[in-house]
């Protein structure tokens, strides 16, 4: 960090949108006719933090007697998390004004749970996971069940909440243990302690618990069960957000703890790797079945949850590199993809099968072209970004001496292809579906736009943000 950069100034990412969330708090408060102001503050108070992580992202810091690192990794993790933010905002408006539900609370929740996610991935402390993954959770349990009126979306609320809690009580268990076998809660401070706690039965104990708490977040297998059912119940744009921001941040957690730095003996790695495979074999297996688009990406977000795991358990440096660069191109992927669903769907939960996007490509060419860019991308299939980002984690698995892992996610990810093709043939060779009919949001369509020309320069030029990657770790 340097010496003329006060710790206050690199804080200012969080800071701004902490006093974003404070003034739409104020504004839903105290104005009738809430929502036009609120969006926009949110809007600009989204962009000016993006603005602020990239100013900070060259320095280094730590902040709150060693609790928060600041710049660098915190700042670029901060700019996954405001991106995801703000495609959420913009889709969001025009979907939920079709759906008749009051915004501004809406905007207030997902700003909270973005600043949840910055502390996460900012995070020097155990302690300070936790509390950012309580800030995020608690937020994703309400966005889960907004629209309170259709059964589905209580229902996905209340099941997220329940097994989120017992999830917390792990990983919060898990943190004791380690607490009590270290004397410390403090990462760096627990890795130079390494060699002394690598025989301790009470370390690998919690090491594990915690994994379990993280895994959770990341929706990996075997503590999967409640995404289907969630995603598919909650508003399409906030299934997008919690893929695409919550998954990043559970892995920006997962990297600082298991990624090679703090907890990196065989055992923890091999499970890790087990977990993985398990996650890579059931999601896309699972996917293969789905009806509904939502659950069929729902199943497609533990498949990619696994690829990205093998990156983890390698522990090395291409691992990291390669989970990251993985998370930056998910993250264009699924928005563009629950984007373009939020634009199709009817309030009555209709238009959400592969039966119902049949012949889109004859009645709405852009969306048809854009959700089969983020397809392509998903599946894997160069020049898109989805291609890069497997080669990354499976030559990390390789390099780590873990073949039968990448052996696992490249038959694992011919079988994702299937079903992500699939809905590229219904849409291109099927006979029109006449019911089908798109909101119209300007703004949508932008996100969507962005969100397809990111996928397609990072596949084809992957340096443009590897280079920021590499100076990371």
């Amino acid at each position: 960090m340097s010496a003329m950069t006060p710790n206050i100034v690199l804080l200012t990412p969080i800071l701004s949108i902490m006093c974003t969330a404070l003034l739409v708090l104020l504004i839903d408060a105290l104005v009738r006719r809430s929502e036009r102001p609120s969006f926009w503050v949110s809007v600009l108070g989204i962009v000016l933090g993006i603005a602020c992580s990239v100013a900070t992202m060259g320095e280094r810091g730590d902040v709150f007697n060693h609790m928060m690192m600041v710049g660098g990794y915190g700042s670029f993790f901060g700019i996954l998390f405001m991106v995801s933010a703000l495609a959420t905002v913009l889709l969001s408006r025009e979907y939920l004004r079709s759906s008749q539900r009051s915004l501004g609370e809406f905007y207030l929740l997902v700003l909270f749970a973005t600043i949840g996610m910055m502390l996460i991935a900012s995070a020097a402390d155990l302690i300070m996971i936790f509390l950012g993954i309580e800030l995020m959770s608690i937020c994703l349990y309400v966005l889960a069940g907004f629209l309170r009126k259709r059964v589905k979306s209580n229902e996905s609320s209340l099941k997220y909440f329940l097994l989120g809690a017992f999830a917390t009580g792990f990983l919060l268990y898990g943190i004791a243990l380690i607490y009590g076998s270290s004397g410390t809660t403090n990462i760096g401070m627990i890795a130079a302690k390494y060699a002394d706690l690598s025989s301790s039965k009470m370390f690998w104990t919690g090491s594990g618990l915690l994994l379990v708490g993280l895994a959770f977040k990341a929706a990996a297998v075997p503590f999967h069960m409640w995404v289907p059912d969630v995603y598919e119940g909650s508003p399409t744009t906030i299934a997008g957000f919690m893929s695409t921001g919550a998954k990043a941040a559970a892995f920006s957690a997962l990297i600082l703890v298991f990624g090679g730095q703090f907890v990196h003996g065989e055992g923890i790695q091999l499970a890790i790797a087990v977990v993985a495979a398990a996650s890579m074999i059931l999601g896309n297996i699972v996917a293969l079945s789905q009806s509904n688009i939502k659950r069929m990406l729902a199943y497609s977000s533990i498949a990619h949850a696994g690829y990205m795991l093998a990156g983890v358990a390698a522990a090395n440096q291409l691992g990291r590199t390669g989970v990251v660069f993985y998370l930056t191109a998910y993250t264009f992927m699924n928005l563009g993809a629950f984007g373009v669903l939020s634009l199709l769907e009817n309030d009555d939960e209709r238009n959400l099968t592969f039966e119902h996007y049949s012949g889109l490509a004859g009645r709405r060419p852009y969306l048809a072209a854009v959700m089969t860019v983020f397809m392509l991308s998903l599946s894997g299939i160069p020049p898109f970004a989805g291609f890069l980002g497997k080669y990354y984690v499976f030559a990390a698995a390789v390099d780590a001496h873990m073949t039968w892992l990448a052996v696992i996610g490249v038959l694992t990810s011919v079988l994702g292809a299937y079903y992500y093709l699939r809905l590229v043939v219904v849409m291109y060779f099927e006979e029109a579906d006449e019911s089908l009919a798109a909101v119209s949001s300007k703004l949508g369509l932008a996100v969507l736009t962005f969100a397809a020309l990111a996928v397609i320069e990072l596949g084809i030029f992957p340096s443009s943000v590897l280079s920021f990657i590499d100076k990371l770790f």
